[in-house]
């Protein structure tokens, strides 16, 4: 008997003692009056066993015919032995004009004893994760690209950064797309306003993290690759970065986005902002008014806020490392930046530096770590963008084949984005190749003063970095 036939044997033994009638055994049972009696026949005639379903026990009218069976265990077994269910059900009934079901495959599958094809993990178990201690000591960061101007406006995602142990949301900001020039901005609004974080909590976009197989030789003998530009500003601001394995682990800014596209929308809507200027502009206002609503004290008192470095401007910036032209100039994509003459008048001809485009547009050329050059930014309307990877300047590709004519022949290089053209290339001159000579060697460069030279240098024809 079934859970729901147990209860009837003793209401049908009350109800034959009299004790109770048909009617009020018919709506304890959730029966009609007829069934309650036929209850009662049959309890009389047989017993227990006459409550039982009828049907107990018996083959389904439905099921499978012996013949259909047998074909379908061949054609399991057989012809498409390995197939998923579903797969193995479409052929039945596309092919052999079989009426079966995924159901009844799998049943069919499991009396046989075979093993499903594609085995399926049960879902591992999750906990949540305690919020940090401190403030501080956790950021996330995110963005969310959402029509927040509805049919006012353009499409916009909004950059953001949220506290793990408040929910407060230190900064936001307003781009077309998810770049790095929005990201720099809010770090930079949140280091200025409460200080520099612990950590950082984000996904695995490639501006945070390299996402690339390629190592160059330097990488590899480092044991680790070069940073993204992203990633050296957390560095040189000692901020460790967590790359999260999915949406759920940064749950935290997750349901922020969620309450701002609905509260920030109806602000927006509400003050009929249709531009990303004008939206910019309004969310210190918001965020005056919604952290007080949304905030959460944290565990510890205590803040790991650490003050923020005097050269702040300089470390969030694009690095890129040039040689000097002839003429005391960087050339910079479209930008070219004079170098003014160095102390006594030296020249800083041939001599690499550092060139730092900071995310106001300032370009900022430093030389042993001396700043030696700047240029204002080009316009308000400047936006950071890296213009180069940090690490693609030396791709590993295979070496040059030696030939018989002593001309050594290979795919060259890719190109230097550093600016110096492409590596590891002879030129092929008409000369090189009748006489099968090595390319000349290369020019010396002139001795700076106060500069001291070593052998290494010297025998490579290269300028010291140090001095």
């Amino acid at each position: 008997m079934s859970r729901k036939e147990v209860p009837r044997a003793g209401l049908v033994k009350a109800a034959l003692a009299g004790k109770l009638t048909n009617a009020e055994g018919a709506r304890a049972l959730r029966l009609s009056v007829r069934q309650c009696q036929r209850l009662k026949v049959r309890f009389r005639a047989e017993g227990l066993r006459g409550l039982v379903h009828r049907r107990r026990g018996q083959p389904s009218p439905r099921r499978c015919a012996v013949e259909q069976r047998a074909e379908i265990v061949r054609l399991m077994t057989t012809t498409y032995a390995g197939f998923n269910d579903v797969h193995l059900t479409e052929k039945l009934q596309e092919l052999h004009a079989l009426p079966v079901s995924r159901a009844t495959v799998r049943r069919i599958r499991l009396a046989l004893g075979r093993a499903s094809p594609r085995r399926r993990r049960a879902p591992q178990h999750r906990h949540r994760r305690p919020r940090a201690p401190a403030m501080g000591q956790l950021v996330q960061l995110d963005a969310s690209l959402f029509a927040w101007f509805e049919d006012r406006g353009p499409t916009a995602t909004l950059h953001g950064l949220i506290d793990d142990a408040t929910s407060i949301p230190l900064a936001l900001w307003f781009r077309p797309t998810e770049d790095l020039h929005g990201y720099t901005t809010v770090l930079a609004q949140t280091c200025r306003r409460y200080g520099v974080p612990v950590t950082l909590y984000g996904d695995r976009l490639n501006l945070f993290r390299r996402n690339d197989r390629h190592w160059s030789l330097a990488e590899e003998l480092r044991g680790q690759q070069d940073p993204t530009h992203f990633g050296r500003m957390l560095e040189d601001l000692g901020i460790g970065f967590i790359a999260a394995q999915s949406p759920q682990a940064k749950g935290r800014i997750e349901r922020l986005w969620g309450t701002l596209q609905d509260r920030l929308v109806s602000e927006l809507r509400l003050r009929a902002v249709a531009s990303l200027d004008h939206a910019n502009a309004l969310l210190p206002a918001f965020l005056a008014d919604f952290i007080p609503r949304f905030a959460q004290s944290p565990a510890d008192q205590r803040s790991a806020w650490r003050p923020a470095p005097r050269d702040l401007d300089h470390l969030l910036s694009c690095r890129y490392e040039r040689v000097v032209a002839k003429d005391n100039t960087i050339q910079l994509g479209p930008r070219c930046v004079q170098i003014p003459p160095g102390p006594r008048g030296r020249s800083y001809a041939h001599c690499r530096v550092t060139v730092r485009e900071c995310l106001d547009g300032r370009l900022v050329v430093l030389y042993q770590d001396t700043l030696i050059a700047t240029q204002p930014p080009p316009g308000p309307d400047f936006v950071l963008t890296p213009r180069s990877h940090p690490g693609a300047d030396r791709r590993a590709t295979r070496r040059p084949r030696a030939s018989l004519g002593g001309e050594r022949v290979g795919a060259p290089q890719s190109p230097d984005p550093e600016g110096g053209g492409y590596r590891g290339v002879f030129p092929r001159t008409a000369q090189n190749r009748s006489r099968g000579r090595a390319p000349p060697p290369r020019r010396r460069l002139p001795t700076i003063p106060g500069e001291r030279r070593s052998h290494l240098d010297s025998a490579a024809g290269r300028r010291p970095t140090g001095g």
